[in-house]
């Protein structure tokens, strides 16, 4: 039986053995999948461990995903362009390949939701780990403008020189946005004190919303761009699904169809 994992801190919350016992079940793919909490310290023990004892993948979620990055012997195209890695994979010559799905789950999440992001303005609310994992892959797909706004503006900055080279990032003072995007996308997890990004609720009107975040009814962010004129109002539970396909598709070299796995993991609360 192959084995895989997600690693992290906090761990225990990930849906991810859920999902990929899902996309198991559906292909009649027998597998293991488990969660491992480590450290920043123990982090590269945990992975080497796991991959010694024969595991064939990792996924990794925060704040691990930039290590993952610096421990892979070789990097896919999205890893590459974000330097961040979300999954891991080992290879026979025991060399370790690190590549992102994020991006591509959420492009894909967007065109199964028949968000239309070729040439339309797009506004990037937060610049952490994930804005890094969602950029290229958000500029590969031809966008117009894209801008990112941030609480603490510099790390916004940093997001908007380490892009330099693909396009020119607009970055704004969420507090003094005084027009409507089309698309807006929270990256920030304000939510998990009860808050909200720091923006002026213009920026959501007419638009499309969408939360990476996710939860069981709408999010805090998906229902005050609603009640602020946001036409669309989505949350990252398709995104969660199509970048555990991705990595899926990675180890497995088959992809799972996605839409009954999301449909069923955002209907069914976990005990």
């Amino acid at each position: 039986m192959d084995h895989y994992a997600i690693i992290g801190n906090p761990v225990e919350h990930s849906r991810s053995p859920k999902i990929h016992r899902l996309f198991a079940e559906q292909l009649q793919h027998v597998l293991a999948y488990e969660k491992i909490e480590a450290t920043e310290k123990t982090f590269q023990e945990k992975v080497e461990e796991f991959f010694t004892k024969g595991g064939k993948g990792i996924n990794i979620t925060v704040p691990f995903k930039r290590l993952a990055f610096s421990i892979s012997d070789k990097l896919g195209a999205c890893a590459s362009s974000c330097g961040a890695v979300n999954t891991l994979s080992f290879s026979e010559d025991g060399r370790v390949y690190g590549e992102s799905t994020d991006g591509n789950g959420l492009v894909e999440d967007l065109k199964n939701n028949n968000i239309a992001i070729n040439n339309k303005s797009i506004l990037i609310v937060g610049a952490g780990g994930t804005a890094q994992s969602i950029i290229p892959s958000l500029l590969a797909n031809n966008v117009g403008q894209l801008s990112v706004t941030n609480r603490t503006p510099n790390n916004a900055f940093k997001l908007k020189e380490q892009y330099l080279h693909l396009a020119e990032i607009v970055c704004l003072d969420g507090e003094s946005i005084n027009r409507n995007f089309d698309l807006v996308i929270n990256t920030t997890s304000a939510h998990l004190s009860g808050e909200l990004p720091e923006i002026e609720p213009i920026a959501v009107e007419k638009a499309t919303s969408y939360d990476v975040n996710y939860s069981y009814g709408e999010t805090l962010f998906q229902s005050w761009a609603t009640n602020h004129g946001a036409t669309k109002s989505l949350q990252g539970w398709g995104m969660l699904v199509e970048q555990a396909a991705e990595s899926f598709y990675i180890w497995r070299g088959v992809r799972p169809k996605t839409r009954v796995v999301i449909d069923r993991l955002s209907s069914e609360p976990e005990n």
